[in-house]
C-alpha cells in the first residue's frame, strides 16, 4: 500500500475517463501530468501532493506520473496510457515503494502501462495521427498563478514541438465533469467529514482558558492523521478573541483568554479529498447574551441559505438571495439601519460590512473545487454553507459551516450532519466529563 487512506475501487477512475472521452473532440489526444515536488531550500522539499486532475482520471497517487487518453489512435495500446517512474533497489532503499506496472494498472483500471523513458518515443507515434491535443491549464476562478508548474513546463515544449496542431482546453470539461461527484467520490468527502468530527469532539473538552491556539491545531492534527488522513484539506484557522475577525488567519499563535470565542475553520483531507467545517466556541464554555445572539443569527442564516441550494437554482441568484436573509439578521441585532440599507451602494450592500465573503463554494478533491459559475445546480454538487458576522468593534466574530449535497428532490443532504452546531450543544459538550 502507496498510501495512507484505503485503495478506492478503479471504477471510479474509468468511470471518469469514460465521461472525459464522451467529450472530447474527433482525432483528439489529452495529456494529464503529476505536480512536481516543490523545493523549499538546500535539499528541503515539500510533501508531494498529486495535481487533482490526473487523480480524478486514474487514481495514481505518485510523482512523475503521465496521463494520455487517446481514443482516436489507431493501435489499441495508445488509446489509454499511463506513464510511470520505473524504479530500481536504489530508489526503493531511499524512498520506499513506487508502482510496479501491475500496481497501476490495478490502482487505475488502465491495461497498458510505460515506463516514463519510452513516453517521448510513443507521443512521436500518436500525435501526428491526431488533430487536436487537450493541454491541461488551471482556469479556476481563484487561482494565482505565480509558480511555473510542471504542466506548464510541459505544455511549453508541446508546443514548440508539436506548432501545426490545434490545441484545446481540458479544464472546462473537467470543470464540469469534478463539480459532479460520483457515489464513490460522495463516500471519500463523507469520510472526510466523519474524520472532522473525530477531530471537533476531542477539542471540546480540551479548550479552556489558558490554551494556545497552536495547541488546538495539534489536538485537531492528532485526530485526523490517527484516522488515515494525510492531514489538512487547507492550511487551518484558529482565531480567538480578536483574530475571529480575520478571514484568513492562520498563524494560530495567541492564548485563548476568558470570555473570548474562538472561531475553527479546519477540515480533514481524505484520499486527496476534502472537507471544510467553520465552528465558534467560547473558550470558557459559556457563550455570553451577545455572543449568543450574533451565533443564533448566523445559525439562521446557515439554515435558511441552505435550504436554496436546489436544482435548478444558480450561483449568483443564490448568492443574491443569501444577502437579503443576511440583512434582515443584522437589523435585528441592531448592526444595521433602515437608512444604511436605503442608502447602500448596489455592488457593495451594506451587510458586506459584517459579512464580505461568499456563502458558498463547490467542494470536493479541491477545498474549493472546480466548478462552472454559471451552470445550474444540479444533483450531487457539493457546496459548502458558511455564513459569518465580524463585529471587530465588539472583538469577535462568528461563523459556522457545513458541507452538503445537492439532492434530486428537496433540501440538501448534510455530511456534517452529525457535527455538534447548535449553540446550547457546544455548551453543554465542552461542560460535560471527557468521553
Amino acid at each position: 500500500m502507496k498510501t495512507k487512506y484505503k485503495p478506492i475501487g478503479k471504477n471510479l477512475f474509468i468511470k471518469n475517463r469514460q465521461k472525459f472521452v464522451q467529450r472530447m473532440e474527433p482525432k483528439s489526444i489529452a495529456i494529464f501530468n503529476s505536480n512536481d515536488i516543490y523545493p523549499i531550500s538546500a535539499d528541503s522539499t515539500l510533501p508531494f501532493q498529486q495535481h487533482r486532475d490526473i487523480f480524478y482520471l486514474s487514481g495514481i497517487d505518485q510523482e512523475e506520473s503521465i496521463l494520455v487518453i487517446c481514443p482516436y489512435a489507431y493501435l489499441e495500446e495508445h488509446r489509454e496510457m499511463l506513464f510511470i517512474r520505473e524504479t530500481n533497489e536504489h530508489i526503493a532503499i531511499w524512498e520506499g515503494e513506487k508502482y510496479t506496472k501491475e500496481q497501476a494498472t490495478e490502482v487505475s483500471g488502465i491495461k497498458n502501462v510505460y515506463w516514463l523513458q519510452d513516453f517521448d518515443k510513443i507521443l512521436d507515434i500518436v500525435i501526428p495521427q491526431m488533430d487536436n491535443i487537450y493541454i491541461n491549464i488551471n482556469e479556476h476562478y481563484r487561482a494565482e498563478k505565480v509558480v511555473e508548474t510542471r504542466e506548464d513546463r510541459f505544455i511549453k515544449k508541446l508546443q514548440n514541438k508539436y506548432r501545426a496542431h490545434n490545441y484545446l482546453r481540458s479544464n472546462p470539461i473537467l470543470q464540469h465533469l469534478r463539480s459532479i461527484k460520483e457515489p464513490e467520490e460522495l463516500e471519500i468527502i463523507q469520510k472526510a467529514c466523519d474524520i472532522t468530527e473525530k477531530g471537533f469532539r476531542r477539542i471540546l473538552n480540551f479548550v479552556k482558558p489558558g490554551v494556545w491556539e497552536y495547541e488546538i491545531e495539534a489536538e485537531l492534527l492528532h485526530e485526523f492523521i490517527r484516522n488515515r488522513s494525510n492531514g489538512w484539506a487547507y492550511t487551518p484557522i484558529i482565531a480567538s478573541g480578536k483574530n475571529s475577525n480575520v478571514l484568513h488567519y492562520i498563524l494560530n499563535n495567541k492564548e485563548c483568554k476568558d470570555g473570548d470565542v474562538i472561531l475553527l475553520d479546519v477540515g480533514a483531507e481524505y484520499a486527496n479529498y476534502s472537507s471544510d467545517m467553520s465552528r465558534t466556541i467560547p473558550v470558557n464554555g459559556k457563550f455570553t447574551d451577545r455572543q449568543k445572539e450574533v451565533y443564533n443569527s448566523v445559525m439562521n442564516v446557515k439554515n435558511e441559505s441552505t435550504k436554496l441550494l436546489i436544482t435548478g437554482n444558480n450561483w449568483y441568484s443564490y448568492h443574491e438571495e443569501v444577502g437579503k436573509i443576511m440583512t434582515e439578521e443584522l437589523l435585528k441585532l441592531g448592526l444595521l439601519t433602515k437608512e444604511n440599507i436605503k442608502n447602500q451602494d448596489p455592488k457593495w450592500p451594506a451587510y458586506k460590512k459584517y459579512f464580505m465573503h461568499g456563502n458558498s463554494h463547490h467542494m470536493g478533491l479541491d477545498t474549493h473545487d472546480y466548478g462552472i459559475l454559471t451552470e445550474s445546480f444540479v444533483p450531487n454538487m457539493v457546496f459548502t454553507v458558511e455564513p459569518g458576522i465580524y463585529i471587530p468593534e465588539e472583538g469577535f466574530g462568528i461563523r459556522i459551516e457545513d458541507n452538503v449535497v445537492i439532492q434530486s428532490n428537496g433540501e440538501p443532504y448534510n455530511l456534517m450532519r452529525n457535527i455538534p452546531i447548535e449553540a446550547d450543544e457546544i455548551e453543554d459538550l465542552m461542560n460535560s466529563a471527557p468521553s
